[in-house]
C-alpha cells in the first residue's frame, strides 16, 4: 500500500526475487501514472506493462500480474480474497497500532510498515542489528527507517570493538514528499518552509529507536535532522565519545571494512571522495565514507555515512522473508 518512492523501489527488487509475488498494490494514483512513475525508477526496458488495471511484468519465462487498486484507507482493501500473507505499508501516513490493525481486520496474516511507529506496534526490526528477537506471533511490525538502520548499524560495529560514553548523529537527510515546495503554513514552524531552499533543521525519534533495537547503547544516543535541498542520498554524521583514549581513526575503518567483507548485502565502505548523487542505486544500509572518518582529542571522533532509499526498500524485504521463515519453521515444528 502506497507507490511513492519506498514502494516502487519495494516493487522492483520483488520482481527479481523469488521469494515474492506482489499480489496487488494500492494507491491513489492513476494506474497510467503510477505506471509512467515506476518507468522513470526500473527503466523502459524493465519488462513491465500496463495492461488495465494490472501491471504485467514478463521476464521471457515467467509472467507475474499485479492488480492496481485505487484507495487511500487500509480498511478499504480485501486482503483475504487477493490471497494476500503480508502487507507492506509504504504510505508513511499510517503508523499507529490502531491505523494498522483494519490490514489485519480485512484478512492480511502480518503488516509491516516502511516508517518508525507512532506508539507501540508488535515489533520494531532494524533488519541486521536486531531480527533474532522477532517472533511469529508478531502482527504489526515496522522496519525502520532508513537513518534509523544506518545509525544502528553504525553502532554496532563500532561497540562490538570498543564501548562508547556517548554518540550523537546529524541525518542530513534528502527531502522528503510531506514537504511542500514553497513557504507553506503546516503544523510545525520549520517544515513549514520550501524543502528546495532551505537547510531545515528537524527533531527525529531515530535515537530513541537505535537504542531499543540495541540494548548496549541504551541512555547514551542523541540526535536530530537537517533536511537538505536534494533529491537522492542521504549522509549520516556521527559523533562517537569512547570510554576510553587510545582510538584511532584508521582502526576503527579496519572495523568496518572487516564488517562489510562479511555482510556485503547490509555493509559498504568506500575510498572515493564521493557526493550524494553517488549514492544513487546503493541498495546496502550504510556506504561508511572511510576518508571522513576522524579523531578529535584521543576520544572523540567523527564518523560519516551514506544511505538511500533502495537501501531501506531492501531492509524492508528482508524483514518480510525473515517473517515469512520464521512461520515456516513453526508450522513444520507444528506439524512435527
Amino acid at each position: 500500500m502506497g507507490f511513492g518512492q519506498v514502494g516502487r523501489q519495494i516493487y522492483r527488487l520483488a520482481l527479481n526475487d523469488d521469494r515474492f509475488d506482489t499480489v496487488a498494490i494500492a494507491d491513489i494514483g492513476q494506474p497510467d501514472i503510477l505506471h509512467h512513475l515506476l518507468s522513470k525508477s526500473i527503466g523502459r526496458d524493465g519488462g513491465v506493462a500496463l495492461t488495465g488495471n494490472h501491471l504485467v511484468a514478463s521476464d521471457g519465462t515467467t509472467t507475474q500480474r499485479t492488480r492496481l487498486m485505487s484507495t487511500e484507507r487500509p480498511g478499504e482493501i480485501p486482503w483475504d480474497l487477493l490471497g494476500v500473507d503480508v502487507v507492506i505499508d509504504a504510505t508513511g501516513r499510517y503508523r499507529s497500532r490502531t491505523a494498522l490493525t483494519p490490514h489485519l481486520d480485512n484478512g492480511a496474516r502480518r503488516v509491516v510498515t516502511s516508517s518508525l511507529p507512532e506508539g507501540e506496534l508488535d515489533r520494531v526490526v532494524l533488519y541486521g542489528v536486531n531480527q533474532a528477537n522477532a517472533d511469529s506471533g508478531d502482527r504489526i511490525v515496522s522496519a525502520g527507517s532508513a537513518s534509523t538502520t544506518a545509525m544502528a548499524l553504525a553502532l554496532r560495529v563500532v561497540t562490538a570493538a570498543r564501548p562508547i560514553a556517548h554518540a550523537t548523529m546529524t541525518s542530513v537527510h534528502a527531502y522528503t514528499r510531506d514537504q511542500s515546495l514553497y513557504d507553506h503554513a503546516g503544523p510545525d514552524y520549520r517544515r513549514s518552509r520550501a524543502a528546495a531552499g532551505n537547510i531545515i533543521p528537524n527533531t527525529t525519534p531515530a535515537p530513541h529507536w537505535v537504542e531499543q533495537a540495541l540494548p548496549s547503547v541504551k541512555g547514551k544516543v542523541s540526535g536530530f535532522a537537517l533536511n537538505v535541498p536534494v533529491a537522492v542520498g542521504s549522509l549520516l554524521d556521527v559523533t562517537l565519545a569512547f570510554e576510553d583514549a587510545g582510538m584511532d581513526a584508521a582502526v576503527i575503518n579496519e572495523f568496518f571494512i572487516a564488517a562489510a567483507q562479511a555482510e556485503p548485502d547490509l555493509i559498504a565502505v568506500t575510498h572515493d571522495p564521493i557526493v550524494s548523487s553517488d549514492v544513487r542505486g546503493f541498495s546496502q544500509s550504510i556506504l561508511v565514507d572511510l576518508q571522513g572518518t576522524l579523531m578529535a582529542g584521543d576520544k572523540l571522533m567523527k564518523l560519516l555515512a551514506w544511505h538511500e532509499i533502495l537501501g531501506h526498500a531492501s531492509r524492508i524485504l528482508d524483514v518480510a522473508a525473515h517473517y515469512a521463515a520464521l512461520d515456516e519453521t513453526q508450522a513444520t515444528t507444528g506439524a512435527t
